[in-house]
């Protein structure tokens, strides 16, 4: 996911797919005249063709509102499902905000937004690696439970 309002002309794939295929078939007309002049190499002149680079993701242009405000974003087609979802999240977030501050400019809300959903997902990865650390504590305690209940039988 991005955002448009950096640089719109490199957000277009095709730009990219034309700069990109240029220099490489100017490469394959000179490695084909070369593979004419010398009978050895006409094999591996023939093979250059026939190697293709992965095609790029297709970006769409997608409109989000959060708090009201419509932005353009560009988005891999596969993402969008992803992106709707979470707009959904963040707009209700944002709008659950600014009912507790009415009179917050549009970009503070947006920060405040921001900075509660990090602490968020700060909160979760350390809850994880709590979560992590008491298995690892539980393990070595049922192993040292097992080893005590073996040399007693």
């Amino acid at each position: 996911m991005t955002d448009d309002q950096t640089k719109p002309l490199d957000k277009t794939p095709s730009n990219t797919a034309v700069q990109n295929t240029a220099p490489a078939q100017n490469t394959e007309s000179k490695s084909q005249s070369v593979a004419t002049n010398s009978p050895g190499t006409t094999l591996s002149a023939q093979a250059k063709p026939s190697v293709k680079s992965a095609p790029e993701p297709q970006i769409k242009k997608v409109d989000i509102a959060i708090a009201g405000v419509t932005y353009p974003i560009y988005c891999p087609v596969h993402e969008q499902e992803e992106l709707r979802s979470a707009v959904a999240y963040i707009n209700n977030y944002a709008l659950d905000l600014r009912q507790d501050a009415p009179s917050l400019s549009q970009e503070n809300l947006l920060v405040l937004c921001c900075l509660n959903l990090y602490e968020k997902i700060h909160a979760n990865q350390r809850s994880d690696e709590d979560r992590v650390q008491n298995d690892k504590q539980s393990e070595a305690l049922l192993n040292k439970i097992m080893k005590d209940a073996q040399s007693i039988l």
